[in-house]
């Protein structure tokens, strides 16, 4: 397990490595208004990414051990083409935005969400390698294209970034394909056994993916309240707070991920639940260090790297750092509970950093702006992973020493190393 997670998080930190330089390149060269532009595209077509998740989603890792890919790819990629018409034209009808920016949504989703469908798979069936391969991949043409228009082609302009999303996450959609056809799955034309793995599909995603919408809400919300109460720089700013933050919890999601395959395909939950404290204890380990370093950073660094309007991204770190933590620290909870199919827990959860979301964000977001909103934001995770490690703890009967890091975890990794 250790060693699949350690391999997993090597390929997680450099896909993090070139997110980072997406962060610095769009910064650098657009500047913070600029980045708020791209800021506010990304989260458009996350959103909506997310709704797609209703028929597919984790819930493709969770199904495909047990089904014909073939069965969960098809309802899967229909809905895909759902969500990103009915979903460009929401964008188009909820702001005031052109055709021209509403087509790059609508169309940049669609590939984004196809190539999502085919690495889920990918990872359902263990093929661990190819799906960190391609990870890997798109983020490095992103990386790439961004540098080349930016930089030799002099092209900076927030357009570069929508077509770079074309060619960063077409090519390996393409390479995807070739992989998939590679599983023993044989193509079965039987109608009514596509229908019942499709509505059992559609049951799993509907109970899995809701706490990711939420979730989602909780993570974003305080874009559009940013966007809405303060500048289009301002949301700028707080993006490469958040980013950098946000980065952080590779950590536990390498970990998590690796975990959730694991546990799904456990014939034993409750061993194999116990089996991963240690690593958890590990990341949590790992993770309070990597917060902790981040907020060391000063403030004259991040406007030596990102450009000077950025300097006051250390203030939304501040603010950040304990959310990030507790909330990285929950990522196992979650995890355990999506893994056993209990999603309530996960939605229950959401549903209550959500609650304290959007009021914060209404309250503290006009007074102190970024601030304010990162403030909403690190509350919002506090009350979420508080109510999951309650009922984590009862399902599994853990101990608080099973679960946080002592003496003993750090002896045994400085004895591995």
């Amino acid at each position: 397990m250790l060693k699949r997670i350690l391999h997993h998080f090597a390929a997680r930190v450099l896909t993090a490595g070139l997110s980072f330089a997406v962060v610095w390149l769009t910064a650098r060269y657009l500047g913070a208004a600029g980045r708020g532009a791209v800021s506010l595209f990304v989260t458009d077509v996350s959103a909506l990414i997310l709704f797609s998740g209703l028929v597919g989603g984790s819930s493709l890792i969770y199904l495909v051990p047990r089904r014909n890919f073939w069965h969960l790819l098809l309802p899967a990629y229909a809905w895909a083409g759902v969500v990103s018409v009915v979903g460009a034209g929401a964008v188009a009808l909820l702001r005031p935005v052109s055709a021209t920016y509403a087509l790059h949504v609508g169309t940049v989703t669609l590939v984004q969400i196809l190539f999502s469908i085919n690495t889920f798979l990918l990872l359902g069936r263990q093929r661990e390698r190819a799906f960190n391969g391609l990870m890997a991949l798109q983020a490095l043409l992103l990386a790439g294209a961004l540098a080349l228009a930016f930089g030799p082609l002099h092209w900076q302009a927030v357009e570069v970034f929508y077509y770079a999303n074309y060619l960063a996450y077409g090519l390996p959609l393409l390479l995807s394909f070739g992989l998939l056809l590679r599983l023993p799955d044989a193509w079965v034309s039987r109608r009514a056994r596509r229908r019942v793995v499709a509505r059992e599909l559609l049951r799993n995603s509907r109970g899995a993916h809701l706490a990711n919408i939420l979730s989602f809400a909780n993570y974003r919300l305080s874009y559009y309240a940013v966007a809405h109460f303060a500048d289009i720089r301002a949301l700028g700013i707080l993006s490469v707070g958040v980013a950098l933050a946000e980065a952080i919890w590779l950590i536990p999601r390498s970990t998590g991920l690796i975990q959730y395959v694991a546990l799904v395909n456990a014939p034993d939950k409750r061993e194999q639940t116990h089996a991963a404290f240690r690593s958890s204890r590990l990341t949590l380990l790992a993770t309070l260090a990597a917060v902790s370093t981040l907020a060391a950073v000063p403030g004259a660094w991040l406007a030596a790297i990102f450009g000077p309007e950025f300097g006051a991204a250390r203030w939304v770190i501040l603010c950040l750092a304990p959310g990030i933590l507790i909330y990285g620290a929950g990522m196992q909870a979650s995890t355990y509970f999506g893994g056993v199919g209990r999603y309530g827990i996960n939605n229950r959860a959401a549903l209550l950093g959500l609650a304290v979301t959007v009021p914060l964000c209404l309250v503290l977001v006009p007074r102190w702006g970024i601030e304010g909103a990162a403030v909403a934001m690190s509350l919002s995770y506090t009350a979420s992973i508080g109510y999951l490690f309650w009922h984590y703890r009862r399902a599994t009967g853990a101990t608080w020493a099973d679960l946080l890091p002592g003496w003993n975890d750090v002896r045994w990794l400085l004895a591995k190393v």
